[in-house]
């Protein structure tokens, strides 16, 4: 019997590799793959109508060979630390200012209002986070700012019966389709237009049904797993972590009524969130000011809530050190893009594969195009940031195989975004895990039928466009 059961745990060890350890594996695989691949660069220049630096267009060129030794690549792990210093000290901060906002009371008890308000038809829950998120996306670029919804999702869904799986999808689902489709995104579909010249959000009537059907489609999955978890605990993906936290879990009948300084926190926190959206949009605020923002809303919801300056300290403190094992995930996944950097083989990755492009037939480019931009993905999460380095050579590639631009937009689009749900380089990802204590790979299993059914509908949707020549051009 002990032999059957050290046998049994071994395998289950095997099935649940560590989050660092997956990522420490990934950077030693990059490292080793960096040894073999030329080093090479593009040219970059300032692009006046983004104001941001892009790449040249057929300026690759390889450079001497850069090998880096095993020191360099320990080496790269502080300095990953330090890229991703300002998104690692924002989860910390966002993180002290829930715990900060969670000790008044208020977040437990307001989201039993709302799920007593909800009782009878909890399941609507799930489509209404899944559209207000998406829309979020779709137009201010929502991504970051789930953070700080992502917990009062966690809190909200298990009381109403699910777990933490449907409160964190619900709303980081909800902002990646809206980014995904981006309708109406400047940072990601409007960088990509202006690049491409194509007129600002032109075909945004395709973009709106891109975007129906994803949160139809991800709605649909999400309530119907939801049912089966409200059914049966044990059906839950995260089921030991549930059981973990039950003590938590709220009794609603036992909550009482907001009160006055509930109510007051409440109010505060609407009107940062609204600000922040004003601010981003039209301020073009970005990390620094969100954590500005939560600091100051920290205090203020320290204040309203009664606290004493030591209970405040208390307080925030406690978040901070809940959220560090999760924030240091960041520069750990930081890692493996510098490890590429300073190989110099990024670029060369980007060259070879839209080199390969052009030698496909007309009637699969555009898929092979679909496939190189999620690869690259895996390297540049960034929207904003892929679009400057992908669009410029893409957009010469797709006039060559006669693929219109817009449809080559349509290709970035489903290539940047749908995978930012399950790499590990994707931060807010990375981010919302630690901060819900789901395990990466538990959440893998969980979403890889709904990921997968949206490259599908990715794949479906570029050929629409491309046989019927998605223009204007």
């Amino acid at each position: 019997t002990n032999v059957m059961d050290n046998t049994l745990n071994k395998k289950r060890k095997w099935n649940t590799p560590h989050t660092y350890l997956i990522l420490i594996s990934i950077i030693i695989i990059v490292y080793l793959i960096s040894l073999v691949i030329p080093s090479g660069v593009y040219d970059r220049e300032l692009n006046e109508a983004t104001d941001r630096m892009a790449v040249v267009a057929d300026s690759y060129h390889q450079v001497e060979k850069v090998r880096l030794s095993p020191m360099d690549v320990f080496l790269a792990f502080p300095a990953g630390l330090e890229r991703g210093a300002t998104i690692i000290f924002f989860i910390i901060i966002a993180s002290g200012t829930f715990q900060m906002i969670n000790a008044t009371g208020a977040i437990n008890v307001g989201v039993a209002s709302l799920a007593r308000i909800m009782r009878g038809k909890e399941i609507l829950t799930i489509p209404v986070f899944v559209t207000v998120c998406s829309i979020g996306g779709a137009t201010i670029g929502m991504s970051e700012e789930t953070l700080l919804f992502i917990p009062i999702g966690v809190v909200l869904a298990r009381s109403l019966g699910y777990d933490a799986l449907v409160g964190m999808t619900m709303i980081s689902l909800g902002a990646l389709i809206g980014n995904t489709t981006a309708f109406m995104n400047p940072f990601s579909v409007g960088i990509a237009q202006e690049i491409a010249e194509l007129p600002l959000y032109s075909g945004i009537q395709a973009r709106l049904g891109f975007w129906a059907v994803y949160v139809i489609f991800t709605s649909a999955m999400l309530m119907r797993y939801a049912k089966k978890v409200k059914k049966d605990k044990s059906k839950s993906y995260v089921y030991d972590l549930e059981m973990s936290v039950q003590s938590e879990s709220l009794k609603l009948e036992e909550l009482p009524r907001l009160s006055g300084r509930q109510r007051g926190v409440l109010l505060l926190l609407v009107g940062v969130m609204l600000c922040i959206v004003y601010g981003v949009f039209q301020w073009g605020w970005y990390l620094a000011e969100l954590e500005a923002v939560f600091c100051m809303l920290a205090i203020g919801a320290g204040i309203i809530g009664g606290f004493s300056p030591n209970k405040m300290c208390e307080e925030f403190i406690e978040g901070a050190r809940n959220i560090v094992f999760g924030a240091l995930l960041i520069g750990f996944a930081q890692t493996i893009i510098i490890v590429m950097e300073n190989a110099q083989v990024i670029d060369t990755v980007i060259y070879n594969l839209s080199n390969m492009i052009m030698w496909l037939p007309d009637t699969i480019a555009p898929l092979g195009m679909y496939l190189v931009q999620t690869i690259i993905n895996f390297f540049i999460s960034s929207g904003s940031a892929q679009a400057m380095t992908t669009m410029p050579i893409m957009i010469p590639v797709a006039d060559i195989i006669g693929m219109t631009r817009q449809t080559a937009i349509v290709v970035y689009q489903f290539g940047d975004g749908i995978t930012n749900a399950i790499f590990p380089t994707a931060f807010v990802l990375m981010s919302g895990l630690s901060m819900t204590k789901i395990p990466y790979v538990k959440y893998l299993k969980f979403v890889a039928p709904i990921i997968a059914a949206w490259i599908i509908f990715g794949a479906i949707f570029i050929m629409i466009c491309d046989a019927v020549d998605f223009g204007p051009f």
